[in-house]
C-alpha cells in the first residue's frame, strides 16, 4: 500500500465524490479562500532573501525565483553544487495537483507508486494537498519531493518552487497532448462563441492552462473576451466545471479535452452529454516533476524508474491509450504554454499567482 498523509495547509482528506453539486457551493468558496492564502504565503516566502540560498554563485536566474539558479539557461532550476544542499531522504513525498480529485488518483496512481517505491529503494508517502497553490508551496518548501501537476501548474511550479519537469504520458508512438475545448450541453442553443455573451461560463482555475489561461488568450482572439464578455466563474476544477455545465449550472465552460474524455470514461458523464464548439491547438499534458535539490545520483534514478514503468491497464483506460512516460525538454515542449501567458501579459510568477488566486477567491 502507499502510505498516506495529509496536507498541513489545510486539515482533513479529499473527497471521495468528485462531481459537481449546486450545495458545494460554500464549500468552494472557502476552498478558494484557502488557495489565495498558498498563494499569499508563496509571494510572501519569495519577497524575503534568504542567504542559504545564495551558498552557489548564481550568474543567471532568468524567470525563476530568486534563489533559484539558471546557469546552463535550460529555463530550469539548477542542481546545487554545493553536496551540503544536495537531498537524498529516506523517503519521497508524492502528490497530485488537485485540478482533478486527489483520491481518484491517490488509488489510480498505486501501482505507479508502488514501482518507484520497489525501483528507487525508497518509501514513498502520497501527500493530499487541496489546492495548486498549495502543492506549489509544498515542493518550493520541502514538503513534496516527487508529483504530477497540470500544464499551466508546472510552469508555475518551476519558476516559484525549482521543479524540474521530466515525463509526461504517452504510448509507443510518441507523447500525448491535449486541447482546450469549450463546451455546452448537448441540447443547449449555443453554436458559436459569440453566442456565450452574458452567458454563465466556468474556468477552472487562474494556474489551469486549459481553464483559464488559454481561454483568455485564444478564446478572446475569437471574438469572446472573459471578464468582459461574461463573468468569469471559478469551479475549482474541471470535473465541477464539466458537471456543472450537464447539470445547468453553467452555460458553457474551457475544460481540458483529456478529463472530458476520462469522465466519459469512468462514466462520470454519459458519452454526447457535452458538445463541443471550440477546439484549441495541442498542448503537452501535465506530467511528472520532482525537486531540483536531490542528488544528482537519485534525480537520474527516478527518471530511469519512471521511464521504465509500463502503465497498468486502469492507467491505460484513464490516460486514454497512453501506456508509458515519455522524456520531456522543458525549454521545447512547455513553449506554447508561455506564449499563451504571455499573451495574456501574465508571468509565471508569485504575484501573479496570488493577484489570480485572490480573484478566483472573490467569485
Amino acid at each position: 500500500m502507499v502510505e498516506s498523509v495529509v496536507s498541513p495547509l489545510q486539515p482533513g482528506s479529499a473527497p471521495a465524490g468528485i462531481a459537481y453539486r449546486s450545495d458545494e457551493r460554500a464549500s468552494r468558496r472557502r476552498a478558494a479562500g484557502a488557495r489565495a492564502l498558498a498563494a499569499a504565503a508563496l509571494v510572501g516566502a519569495t519577497l524575503v532573501p534568504c542567504a542559504a540560498f545564495a551558498a552557489d554563485a548564481c550568474k543567471n536566474h532568468g524567470e525563476l525565483d530568486e534563489r533559484y539558479c539558471d546557469d546552463n539557461r535550460d529555463l530550469l532550476a539548477d542542481t546545487p553544487t554545493d553536496p551540503k544542499r544536495q537531498k537524498d531522504p529516506p523517503f519521497l513525498l508524492f502528490t497530485y495537483s488537485p485540478l482533478e480529485d486527489p483520491a481518484v488518483y491517490e488509488k489510480l496512481l498505486e501501482p505507479f507508486v508502488n514501482h518507484l517505491k520497489a525501483c528507487t529503494g525508497k518509501r514513498i508517502h502520497f501527500y493530499n494537498v487541496h489546492s495548486n497553490a498549495a502543492a506549489i508551496e509544498a515542493m518550493r518548501s520541502g514538503r513534496m519531493h516527487l508529483g504530477m501537476f497540470s500544464s499551466g501548474d508546472t510552469a508555475f511550479a518551476v519558476n516559484l518552487a525549482g521543479a524540474i519537469p521530466y515525463a509526461i504520458r504517452g504510448d509507443a508512438k510518441g507523447p500525448q497532448g491535449y486541447q482546450l475545448w469549450t463546451i455546452v450541453k448537448s441540447d443547449s442553443p449555443y453554436k458559436t462563441l459569440a453566442e456565450l455573451k452574458g452567458k454563465k461560463v466556468a474556468h477552472v482555475s487562474p494556474s489551469s492552462n486549459s481553464g483559464n489561461l488559454a481561454p483568455r488568450a485564444l478564446v478572446a482572439a475569437e471574438g469572446l473576451v472573459p471578464d468582459k464578455d461574461y463573468k468569469v466563474l471559478y469551479s475549482g476544477r474541471h470535473e465541477n466545471s464539466v458537471t456543472g455545465v450537464t447539470t445547468g449550472d453553467y452555460d458553457a465552460a474551457h475544460v481540458a479535452s483529456d478529463v472530458v474524455l476520462r469522465m466519459e470514461g469512468r462514466d462520470l458523464i454519459k458519452k454526447g452529454e457535452v458538445r463541443t464548439i471550440y477546439r484549441s491547438p495541442n498542448f503537452p499534458p501535465g506530467g511528472m516533476s520532482m525537486a531540483h535539490d536531490l542528488t544528482p545520483a537519485l534525480q537520474a534514478k527516478i527518471k530511469q524508474c519512471t521511464l521504465d514503468y509500463r502503465y497498468s491497464p486502469e492507467m491505460v483506460k484513464s490516460f486514454q491509450g497512453a501506456d508509458r512516460w515519455w522524456p520531456i525538454d522543458y525549454k521545447k515542449d512547455w513553449e506554447a504554454i508561455r506564449k499563451v501567458a504571455h499573451a495574456n501579459g501574465e508571468a509565471f510568477d508569485a504575484k501573479a499567482l496570488q493577484k489570480e488566486q485572490e480573484k478566483a477567491a472573490k467569485k
